[in-house]
């Protein structure tokens, strides 16, 4: 999960090669989120690719889960903590507030989801990658959410470096073919000059959880895996507003995006063989209506 603080700095960059995208150009089946309506389930055909979204209740990663349930050619599987509070949660929809995140989400239709334990931080990766066993795609949807100050530089290490980490190692383990990582914009911000910008000063203040971010980031490209890595802007709880804005990395130092659309590039980013090996980073174009375009989210980045 990303800083909602970001928004504090919701400026475009200057100088920045962008590309607007639709909607209608993510892809067909990806499901849009309606506020308290669960998304239809789909009856899974048969060689449906099997995809695991680690952090499966967070306010990103049920978006992504809410998607994948509503493809025919997806077998979803959900890594959470506690499977039975996982369902309950899933079903229900709720604005809640979580340290400095306010969190507003739909219900979910789990039927037919594979629920599988998962803990990033209490877990070895010898019991990740049974949980990952059989699945070709892994989405990592999980990060730590700010709280007591004294613990957020520890909880930060311990989910956004190290947990990720040892979920990388544990995709390999259980044979995955493609990971989806979802990261933040100014993530690699000490490598261009940014560590003074507004957004990085804040998002780093809790927790340092930039720097730990790009240990993880830098982990996966390393590690012979295909990757996509997704780093949107502060996100938003709403939907969106304006059309996606696709850059390069190193490229946005602020800027918003609703979890509807991060949710929807990661999808996207599972089946299309353009997002390959790439790093992308995602806001939306406040106050302007989606534009449809041609071609794929992924070309030219």
């Amino acid at each position: 999960m990303k800083l909602v603080l970001l928004a504090l700095v919701a400026s475009f960059g200057s100088g920045s090669a962008l590309k607007p995208v639709s909607r209608r150009a993510l892809g067909a089946g990806v499901a849009s989120g309606v506020a308290g309506l669960a998304a239809p389930k789909v009856a899974v055909g048969a060689g449906a690719t099997t995809v695991f979204v680690a952090g499966a209740t967070g306010q990103t990663g049920r978006r992504v889960l809410e998607r994948l349930v509503a493809r025919s050619d997806v077998a979803p599987s959900a890594g959470v903590r506690n499977v039975d509070k996982a369902k309950k949660t899933l079903g229900e929809a709720s604005t809640a507030v979580r340290g400095a995140m306010v969190q507003q989400v739909s219900a979910v239709d789990a039927t037919g989801v594979d629920f599988k334990k998962l803990d990033v931080v209490g877990d070895d990766v010898a019991t990740m990658a049974a949980a990952l066993k059989g699945s070709s795609a892994l989405v990592i949807a999980t990060g730590f959410v700010p709280g007591n100050p004294l613990k957020m530089d520890s909880a930060a290490h311990a989910v956004d470096n190290l947990g990720t980490v040892a979920l990388v190692d544990a995709a390999k383990a259980a044979g995955v073919k493609k990971v989806v990582l979802v990261s933040s914009i100014l993530t690699n911000g000490r490598a261009w000059g940014q560590e003074n910008s507004p957004g990085f000063q804040i998002t780093n203040a809790f927790g340092h959880v930039l720097d730990e971010k790009i240990v993880a980031e830098n982990y996966l490209r390393k590690s012979g895996l295909d990757y996509t890595i997704v780093r949107p802007g502060g996100l938003k709880a709403k939907p969106p507003t304006g059309p996606l804005v696709v850059a390069k990395e190193d490229t946005l130092n602020s800027g918003e995006v609703s979890r509807d659309l991060v949710a929807d590039v990661c999808v996207a980013a599972v089946f299309d063989a353009k997002a390959s090996n790439k790093v992308v980073e995602i806001i939306e174009k406040d106050g302007s209506p989606p534009a449809p375009v041609g071609g794929n989210i992924f070309a030219g980045v």
